[in-house]
């Protein structure tokens, strides 16, 4: 009995991953297959791992494209992404960012600060989620590709980045970045969930919303360091 639920909660969940990467095409955002939480061992291994992928110690279990042409094959084209999760049903799904939307980056702590404080002053924050690693993501209008390099801090989840000791815990994602999306799961089985999910309205304009993130981030300790700067290898 036990397992069969498991099995049907199972299915449905899988159901889900493809329903939501079909949803963010349909509406243009730009997505690709991801790693996920295997949920039980291999055959002749005796523990759970943290991730799909074949790498040992994955610094990003669960949330990172399964292929490293991602930002090749990121594409809204409706008929792609649904043959992709036919052939990898479980794959999380990845929103490639710099193209369509940047996505603002904070911890969870600091994003709820910033939410309050943008209600306070009638700020409309635009779509906000809750994703790997506790982080709350705000989905702001693209800068594109900025002239000045020191406009934008593109945040790698898959290798070690330069850090900046400006605002701690604050990463602005654009290009040759990416963010696990909800309804994903991370690598601890965490699943990322919208607190403000989209509604067709247009996005907020990034720099509006930088300075009651950048307030809510200041004295806040962030486990991963400060602003994240990183140029992703190849």
């Amino acid at each position: 009995m036990v397992e069969a639920v498991l099995r049907r909660s199972r299915r449905k969940a899988v159901g889900r991953m493809a329903a939501a990467a079909a949803g963010y095409a349909a509406m243009g955002w730009p997505v690709c297959a991801g790693a996920y939480p295997p949920g039980r061992p291999h055959r002749h291994e005796e523990m759970l791992r943290a991730c799909s992928c074949d790498r040992v110690g994955c610094p990003s279990p669960g949330a990172h494209p399964v292929s490293p042409a991602w930002q090749v094959q990121a594409t809204a084209d409706l008929a792609m992404v649904g043959s992709w999760w036919a052939a990898q049903p479980e794959a999380n799904v990845i929103l490639v960012t710099g193209r369509v939307f940047d996505v603002l980056d904070v911890p969870a702590n600091a994003g709820a600060a910033a939410l309050a404080s943008m209600e306070r002053s009638a700020t409309r924050p635009g779509p906000v989620a809750i994703s790997a690693g506790n982080r709350a993501l705000f989905f702001v209008a693209t800068r594109g590709t900025p002239a000045d390099e020191d406009e934008w801090w593109p945040c790698n989840l898959d290798c070690e980045p330069e850090t900046n000791a400006e605002v701690a815990g604050l990463r602005w994602h654009c290009r040759n970045s990416y963010v696990l999306a909800p309804p994903s799961r991370d690598g601890n089985a965490v699943k990322a969930h919208w607190l403000r999910p989209p509604d067709g309205g247009p996005l907020p304009d990034g720099l509006r919303l930088l300075g009651f993130l950048a307030d809510a981030c200041e004295g806040m300790p962030d486990d991963r360091g400060p602003i994240r700067r990183a140029v992703r290898p190849g």
